[in-house]
């Protein structure tokens, strides 16, 4: 899995209203590339603690990936196990609350 400094992606709905994400991973599984979006909103606060997880497109060298939904319910299942378990794989707790500023 790629850790991602300060990477954010713009998408938007199917209502035409554009969400700003921060990009939490990029993995692999199955021979296919997915990406895990947390949706932020103007004061760069998680909107409600959801993830989103897309399949990532390489659309070739010089252009912008793409981003597809997963439809088929055993994928998404898939996916979100791995993602679950490089979730709890990370070291989280190390975080001390206390030195972090406002």
């Amino acid at each position: 899995m790629i850790e991602n400094e300060s990477l954010s992606v713009t998408l938007t709905l199917e209502n035409d209203e554009e969400l700003e994400c921060d990009v939490i991973t990029i993995f692999e599984t199955d021979a296919r590339q997915y990406i895990a979006l947390l949706p932020v909103n103007a004061n760069e606060d998680s909107e409600d603690g959801q993830i989103y997880l897309y399949r990532l497109i390489d659309n070739g060298e010089g252009e912008e990936p793409g981003l597809e939904n997963i439809v088929d319910d055993d994928e998404f299942e898939r996916v979100s196990e791995v993602f679950n378990d490089w979730m709890e794989s990370q070291d989280f707790g190390d975080i001390d609350l206390d030195d972090i500023d406002d």
